[in-house]
């Protein structure tokens, strides 16, 4: 039987059906209560989900892969998503305004509680098996471990919350644009200069330790997948580009959590309003999550992860986990949770988020994150996950 007809046949059309319902019910949602914008972004998300699914799109096992096993090809694929969503971006938050796409990048300070949080997020998310996105997509797609990290990694994020404002008195380097001090043209060719420098180390370092480059992954059906990482990186990239022109903003995740778990913690009678952090964001506490961009477009992504894995006949959720996989999914949630709010989000909001609005907070996100992947692969070594 093909890919084609297990899809349409038990429980994968069920979960099919349920799915594209439930996509067409959160933009709906999302259109009734923040109006076309928030349902164009809704579907969006959807896209997301299917991409990273189809793709096997995640920036966690790239990373760990090129210490583990010195192979760069998810590294480089990363960087062809930076480099295609910025070709595209930079000029927006350059010249949008002339044109009449007024568009803002993610341009923030950098200090020490940015880098303990992106060490944090890095260790985090080799625990936990997922960044952010690919929480997201993994726990669509089915697998109950990544559920367990998705609740870690909301009760992280809105753990951090009470504290932003004591983080935020710790030393930090002024906020660096490099399109504010370069232009559009000059800090896209620095951006592609230090990227393709560091693609060049990977194949540098997989060619020594191969004598070759891993043969890539060929796209084996646009509908049910596999796709390859360069098919992949280009969908991927077309939902950052997709979310610059509808927003008017970066892609992120992770404010979605910590708005979930404020609203959950909320409704057990905590006063989260009288943080700091939240007081500035009454109006986003009250509203319906419905009207939130980010929140709508992480619901997308799991709808449309949940519609990849139908298409592609592997919806299965495994209910039994071992008690290592269970801590390690809770601990590693928390970490990332935690993580992210201190240093401006995850690999998308902060990672590509950043480097794509050409912030040098972009860059010291990706040394510090890397560094807390590093032990992040080594504690996993030690404790017998591969």
């Amino acid at each position: 039987m093909t890919a084609l007809a297990q899809t349409f046949s038990g429980p994968n059309r069920l979960v099919l059906a349920a799915a594209l319902s439930g996509l067409v019910a959160v933009t709906a949602l999302a259109t009734l209560h923040g109006g076309h914008t928030l349902g164009l972004a809704t579907l969006i998300g959807g896209l997301a989900g299917v991409s990273l699914y189809h793709a096997s799109f995640g920036f966690t096992a790239a990373w760990r892969r090129i210490v583990t096993e010195k192979r760069g090809g998810g590294l480089r694929a990363q960087f062809l998503l930076i480099l295609l969503t910025a070709l595209v971006s930079f000029p927006l938050i350059g010249w949008g305004a002339g044109i009449g796409l007024p568009t803002g990048g993610f341009v923030f300070p950098f200090g020490i509680a940015a880098a303990i949080g992106a060490f944090l997020f890095g260790l985090g998310m080799q625990l936990g098996g997922g960044c952010a996105s690919g929480t997201l997509f993994t726990a669509g797609g089915g697998s109950t471990r990544m559920m367990v990290t998705l609740a870690a990694f909301v009760t992280g994020s809105v753990a951090a919350t009470p504290h932003m404002h004591l983080w935020g008195q710790l030393p930090k380097l002024p906020a660096f644009s490099l399109i504010g001090n370069f232009g559009p043209i000059g800090a896209f060719a620095i951006t592609a200069v230090v990227l393709g420098a560091i693609a060049l180390w990977s194949v540098r370092v997989e060619t020594r330790a191969h004598g070759s480059l891993a043969e890539p992954r060929a796209t084996e059906s646009v509908l049910t997948g596999p796709w390859s990482l360069v098919f992949g990186a280009v969908m991927i990239a077309i939902v950052g580009i997709a979310t610059f022109l509808v927003l008017g903003r970066p892609w992120g995740i992770t404010s979605g959590f910590a708005l979930w778990g404020a609203k959950i913690w909320q409704g057990l009678g905590v006063t989260v309003t009288d943080w700091p952090y939240w007081q500035w964001q009454k109006g986003a506490l009250e509203a319906s999550v419905f009207a939130d961009a980010t929140s709508v477009m992480n619901f997308g992504i799991l709808l449309g992860a949940m519609t990849a894995a139908a298409l592609a006949g592997k919806y299965a959720p495994v209910w039994k986990l071992s008690r290592r996989d269970l801590l390690t999914a809770l601990i590693g949630g928390l970490l990332m949770g935690y993580g992210a709010r201190l240093a401006y989000g995850c690999n998308i909001g902060a990672y590509l988020g950043g480097i794509v609005s050409g912030s040098l907070h972009g860059w010291l996100w990706l040394v510090f994150g890397f560094i807390g992947s590093l032990a992040g692969t080594r504690l996993r070594l030690k404790l017998g996950m591969g």
